[in-house]
């Protein structure tokens, strides 16, 4: 499993002037090998102190070369001059059940190497790595040394050296205090695909995670983190230096300045963790479950929360539908589908005010349609004007208003505009949490940071959006054009680690209200309800309309009345970021396989489907005219199949 060898290589410090001898310096490394033993973690640090370093190889293949290791805090630093003190070895080997992610069973193996390493002065710090069968995971601890009971961390070395043919799939960290409203960071930027390593960043601060690496011909690594709560800031990488990515902290213009860059901790206490899936093809970062399988749930929960479909009139009719009569249009429309939620946006506390509102829920309850409602994070680190405000980032204030809601039988609570990354702000995030759980609140996050580990860590958290998501088609025709290309990248990016409240799935061809007018759609129906598939977040808010229960086609809305939000499996069946992709999960005893062209020529396909095997299915495809059909189809008693996909199309598989 492991193995610590002290002279595997000589590092030449130089020569001797006065010996005129060249003196080796011994290095002392340990390897864990992953449980299939695919997968090696090697840990370096010269024998007589230096820098500690890491590196992975994956089935032979060299995937991270020697990557360093390290941090600087305010009670010493951890980054040079380490010495070996100890390490240790354990196996983890846990089952645990998660309903709102991509598996709702996880069998999680690794193998655990806890290195521990002392500083010149001999202050300790430990590394402590799991290695999985594709996946490895690391955190920093600091114990309580020198009567020192916290620390702050001024800088982490923490590194990704990636071989010299890596190409990447990368979205930049925006400028701080910049777009609607003064609003950004909040990972809505557009992605560069296949890119060289060495390229500056579009706004110069690195990239959002999750980061996907192709390593040429040799396979891909995708790198993020998890286990960020209130103790720590969340993170970014910075540019590449000579094809190293180190560990970026937000930047101090983030949420108006208010907040600091450095986070700190009481000691003992750990840094979040980092993340890397490694494999040679896609399926292992599809399929990962790494975000979860560290982490662990912060608090119990009094409360069953139901997953479920919504509606919401924001999307399509914007904010002059936020008043009485539109909403219950919206209501009717979610009971006719026979969907669990509609969201009420920005704007409701003035348009329709809190005493009519209670009216409001009683009549979607009685439709059986249960009510989310939409709130501001704040209002002193932006410009937003969209109410309520003012009412998320207060304590008392906000547990008056939970109260509130938990009277009138709300169910959940969408909070927006978050715009920054600093530790401040990820205790903001984990109060709202925290509170709305108390008041058996749901919560969805929008102009926001990415989800890490989030959906084990607080059982009320219920997505995300961080993603250039479907808001973008009504404001621009360009991301209406792009619409295939980035919904293409999701499945290998941003929702292989988290929760993705996109709130697609368009019916109408024309994005407005009367659904002739406005930007125009370029993909089909059939792309459109793949997407409910290939976007996993356990509450689905859809952009239909009250007008497509007419003027849609019967067979989309019967798809969409049925489609599952949650699932107990999920496996990678084809793809390439940008092009096209093939997924496929399940719920109970059936399948669903959905499948994208972000191209714009017909996509001819081999697919193997050993899940449908010689089954009946209904399939949903486009014919030439781009029109959606719906027929039965057989498949062969191998899982082959052969398919076309229409331009910007697509195709969904479903075992009856």
């Amino acid at each position: 499993m492991y193995k610590v060898d002290t002279m595997i290589k000589r590092r030449f410090i130089g020569l001797a002037l006065l010996a005129g001898s060249v003196l080796p310096l011994l290095a002392q490394d340990v390897t864990i090998d992953s449980p299939d033993e695919k997968l090696k973690l090697t840990v370096s640090c010269p024998a007589g102190g230096g820098s500690v370093s890491y590196s992975i190889v994956y089935d032979g293949r060299q995937m991270l070369e020697s990557s360093p290791l390290g941090m600087e805090t305010n009670i010493g630093n951890f980054s040079d001059g380490m010495k070996w003190s100890g390490h240790d070895v354990r196996k983890i080997d846990t089952v645990y059940n998660q309903s709102r992610i991509k598996t709702s069973r996880v069998h999680y193996q690794a193998n655990e190497l806890a290195c521990e390493f002392a500083s010149a002065e001999g202050q300790k710090i430990g590394v402590t790595f799991r290695v999985g069968n594709n996946d490895v995971a690391f955190r920093y601890t600091l114990p309580r040394q020198n009567g020192k009971g916290s620390v702050v961390v001024n800088k982490e070395q923490t590194g990704f050296h990636f071989p010299p043919q890596t190409t990447t799939f990368l979205c930049p960290q925006s400028d701080a205090m910049i777009g609607w409203k003064r609003t950004k960071p909040s990972y809505e930027e557009e992605y560069r695909v296949d890119a060289p390593m060495n390229e500056r960043s579009q706004y110069g601060h690195g990239y959002t995670f999750p980061c996907l690496f192709r390593i040429g011909e040799q396979g891909w690594v995708l790198v993020s983190e998890t286990g960020v709560d209130s103790r720590y800031c969340a993170s970014h990488l910075s540019d590449a230096h000579e094809s190293v990515y180190t560990i970026a902290f937000p930047m101090p213009e983030e949420n108006n300045g208010n907040g600091t860059v450095a986070p700190a901790f009481a000691l003992p206490g750990s840094t979040p963790w980092r993340t890397i899936t490694v494999g040679e093809t896609l399926r292992p970062i599809v399929e990962t479950t790494v975000p979860w399988d560290v982490v662990e749930s912060l608090y119990e929960t009094q409360h069953n929360y139901n997953m479920g479909r919504g509606t919401w009139s924001w999307i399509l009719w914007q904010d002059d539908s936020i008043n009485y009569e539109d909403q219950v249009k919206y209501v009717d429309l979610a009971a006719a589908m026979g969907y669990e939620y509609v969201l009420i946006d920005n704007w409701w506390d003035k348009n329709i005010g809190h005493d009519r509102m209670a009216q409001l829920i009683r009549y979607a309850r009685s439709k059986g349609v249960e009510v989310f409602l939409w709130y501001s994070s704040s209002g002193y680190w932006n410009d937003i004007e969209q109410s309520p405000v003012n009412r998320m980032d207060n304590a008392i204030i906000r547990k008056q208003e939970m109260r509130w809601m938990q009277k009138l039988g709300v169910k959940g609570i969408k909070v927006d505009f978050f715009g920054g990354d600093k530790q401040e702000t990820m205790r903001l995030y984990e109060d709202i949490l925290s509170d709305a759980d108390d008041h058996g609140l749901m919560v969805i996050f929008h102009g926001c940071t990415l989800p890490r580990g989030w959906e084990r860590m607080y059982p009320n958290y219920v997505g995300s959006e961080a993603v250039l998501a479907s808001e973008n088609l009504i404001f621009q025709q360009h991301f209406c054009d792009e619409e295939a290309f980035n919904a293409s990248l999701h499945p290998f990016i941003r929702n292989t680690v988290g929760c993705m409240e996109f709130g697609g799935c368009f019916l109408n061809k024309r994005l407005n209200r009367g659904n002739d007018g406005g930007n125009i759609r370029c993909t089909t129906d059939v792309f459109q309800l793949a997407t409910a598939v290939l976007f996993q977040n356990p509450i689905q808010n859809f952009a239909l309309a009250p007008n497509n229960l007419t003027d849609a086609p019967q067979l989309c809305l019967d798809f969409l009345r049925k489609v599952p939000t949650t699932w107990d499996e999920t496996r990678f069946i084809d793809g390439y970021p940008g092009k096209y992709v093939v997924l496929a999960r399940r719920q109970g005893d059936h399948w669903y396989v959905a499948a994208i062209n972000a191209t714009k020529e017909p996509l001819k396909l081999k697919l193997n489907l050993p899940m449908m095997a010689g089954k009946t299915v209904s399939f949903y495809g486009d014919d030439k005219r781009q029109q959606p059909q719906l027929q039965s189809q057989k498949i062969k008693n191998d899982g082959s199949l052969q398919v076309v996909i229409q331009p910007q199309g697509g195709a969904i598989w479903v075992s009856k």
